[in-house]
């Protein structure tokens, strides 16, 4: 039987986002709740899935969030389907539909070679911590839904590779999650987001000016569900996020090599505190 013509890759429909994260929850990856509406409004044409015989066994994200730049997630192959090619011919369409935009990722670690054969290099490690969340008082925050949109997203643009404004506003309005900003005279001064995973909570992105301000935001986010498991996955170059992690008692779990194509984004990764997501940078 030839693989080669019984497989095909095609665009995802938005339900079948929904199978995708279900395969991410099977690998272990515990999704957010929401994660697959919030994952496909930022970019419905990129999401991709490879079917053979009509039935689905491969999927990945490109996210083009604009011309520039896109980010590829969700790659996943049924553990039945896999070292047949069908991984492959799904990471080509992706990588086809993200074009010239510099690209990025966050890897396995010990595919970096793999990764490096399609022209991504390695920029730093994101380290996943994990805890239990402590009671803490929470400081004087505000309900980042609260916040002009417009200013949100500006903070937001400023911290991340690009501006993404469809995938911001279904983010901090998602069920389940708590989005808050600090503001002091009026201007934002960093900004988080926790939302109910599979299992407890994840915290992402925590974007924040220096050190003090993204502790107050991480106490104001996990005040709220104390007991609950938390997991935190922070940029190892910015040093204070690391030690904000291991402060509040969280040990690292698991790390991701962040990757791109051609000249990485200058973002200021020292206000980098959270990251969003594996899947979507």
């Amino acid at each position: 039987m030839d693989d080669r013509s019984d497989f095909l890759v095609r665009n995802m429909s938005s339900s079948e986002v929904d199978l995708a994260i279900e395969w991410a929850a099977a690998e272990g990856w515990n999704p957010g709740l929401a994660d697959a509406q919030c994952f496909w409004t930022a970019d419905p044409n990129g999401f991709f899935i490879g079917t053979w015989h009509e039935e689905p066994v491969a999927c990945i994200s490109a996210v083009a969030y604009d011309e520039r730049f896109g980010f590829i997630g969700l790659y996943i192959v049924k553990p039945a389907f896999r070292s047949r090619g069908f991984g492959l011919r799904t990471w080509q369409r992706a990588m086809h539909y993200l074009g010239n935009r510099t690209i990025g990722l966050d890897g396995v670690v010990a595919q970096q070679q793999n990764y490096k054969k399609s022209g991504f290099q390695l920029a730093y490690r994101n380290i996943r911590f994990q805890g239990v969340a402590r009671s803490s008082s929470a400081p004087n925050l505000t309900n980042a839904r609260d916040v002009p949109f417009a200013q949100l997203l500006a903070y937001d643009s400023a911290c991340f590779s690009a501006t993404r404004s469809r995938f911001l506003a279904g983010w901090i309005a998602q069920p389940q999650a708590l989005a808050l900003a600090d503001v002091r005279d009026a201007q934002i001064r960093g900004y988080g987001v926790l939302r109910r995973c599979r299992t407890g909570y994840k915290l992402g992105p925590l974007f924040a000016d220096n050190a003090q301000i993204a502790s107050d935001l991480f106490d104001g986010l996990v005040a709220s569900v104390a007991g609950e498991v938390i997991a935190f996955d922070v940029p190892e170059v910015n040093a204070a996020a690391v030690a904000l992690a291991e402060r509040n008692g969280m040990v690292s779990t698991f790390e991701t090599a962040r990757m791109y194509t051609g000249t990485p984004p200058d973002i200021p990764v020292q206000r980098v505190f959270g990251v969003s997501s594996f899947e979507l940078g």
